[in-house]
């Protein structure tokens, strides 16, 4: 059998985003859109991105109009931002809505039309513009992916685009970065990390090549998220939880994700809910629903978080990793149902197009056990 594993250049560690300039020469860009949002600049990390371009002679533009869930229109404006001041390459600085914002933008400004038309699989058609992504958060991997998530506005639904050509050239990964998150946010992005691994851990697509990055991810999310969550100030955790969102993008990235993430795009696109909180809340309902189809995969899950499973049987070991994962989540304060968003029982009509949606996700192609419609609404019903 014959594996492939795609990755960009990786630049990693403290200090990693000085690197940014010299990284862009390299690349031979002249004048760079930089693409970030609000939270990001008034955390002083833009600032420091925009002194390493003007010191390395790199003239730029920005781009900062961004919402949690970005939506299409979002991307048509920047694409235009783009074009106006004659820009020749992108870099994302941020979390995972900023950066796939900055890959989407390289694609419409590249390969013309609407980003609407690129939801799916190798769309693409033109050469990107050449993209550097810096990961503020630990959370969305997308610093190293194929993956682009956009609302789309007029249907309401997170909008999936996969292209071997969204892998940025260059990912670089600062772990002083994750020193101005808050607690809230450091626990749904380290979950986010945590749902990747998993996910990509029991996708049909996995590999020996993904298995090592998943596996590695787990381990590292299930020893460092609780210090992480609770100091600001703790490097180490924030230093092991930046590996483990690397690692967790570069498994899934090359895996492809699950039914978590289907239907997770399908209820964050209606709702506009945060993807890491509603990732949170679906993670231990599909593991569930998912353990009857590799539940040897699971035992190894709940060895990798920690837990026993000496004298216990497949489905038996399986449960506890589920139940270590339930209570994980309660102990970083991540919301557990979604009720705790605030989130109503919606109506039929609702109901029957989120699932629709999610069964629709590009997502949901490599999930381990076969699921319909009725089963997405069981899950979507049991989390609520």
């Amino acid at each position: 059998m014959i594996n492939k594993f795609m990755s960009p250049e990786i630049i990693f560690g403290k200090g990693a985003l000085e690197h940014v300039g010299e990284s862009f020469l390299r690349l031979g860009a002249k004048k760079v859109l930089i693409v970030s949002d609000t939270g990001v600049c008034n955390a002083g990390w833009v600032e420091q991105v925009i002194d390493n371009c003007l010191n390395t002679g790199l003239e730029y533009s920005t781009f900062f109009n961004l919402t949690t869930n970005p939506k299409d229109y979002e991307v048509t404006y920047g694409a235009q931002v783009f074009e106006e001041n004659e820009c020749d390459a992108v870099l994302g600085i941020g979390g995972g809505s900023v950066l796939d914002v900055a890959k989407a933008i390289a694609i419409v400004a590249t390969n013309g039309g609407e980003i609407n038309d690129y939801e799916g699989v190798d769309k693409l058609i033109a050469p990107l513009p050449p993209t550097i992504m810096a990961s503020t958060t630990a959370g969305s991997g997308s610093e190293v992916s194929q993956f682009s998530v956009i609302v789309d506005s007029k249907k309401k639904k997170k909008m999936t685009i996969i292209s071997k050509s969204l892998i940025p050239d260059i990912s670089i990964t600062d772990p002083l970065t994750l020193s101005t998150k808050d607690s809230s946010l450091t626990a749904a992005t380290g979950l986010d990390v945590l749902t990747h691994a998993i996910e990509a851990y029991v996708s049909i697509a996995a590999t020996p090549l993904t298995d090592v990055q998943a596996k590695n991810a787990i381990q590292l999310v299930g020893q460092y998220l609780r210090p992480s969550v609770a100091s600001r100030s703790n490097e180490e955790a924030k230093h092991e939880m930046a590996m483990a969102s690397l690692q967790a993008g570069l498994a899934f990235s090359n895996a492809i994700l699950g039914a978590v993430h289907a239907i997770s795009h399908a209820v964050g696109g209606r709702y506009d809910l945060s993807h890491g909180e509603v990732n949170s809340i679906l993670l231990p309902y599909v593991m569930d629903f998912n353990l009857l189809a590799k539940p040897e995969r699971y035992v190894e899950i709940a060895q990798l978080l920690g837990v026993d499973t000496r004298s216990l049987q497949p489905m038996e070991a399986g449960q506890k990793g589920i139940e270590f994962v339930r209570q994980l989540i309660k102990e970083v304060g991540a919301p557990q149902r979604f009720s705790d968003l605030g989130l109503q029982t919606p109506d039929e009509e609702s109901m029957s197009e989120m699932a629709t949606m999610a069964l629709e996700d590009a997502c949901m192609i490599t999930n381990p056990r076969d699921i319909t419609t009725k089963d997405i609404r069981d899950i979507f019903s049991r989390a609520l």
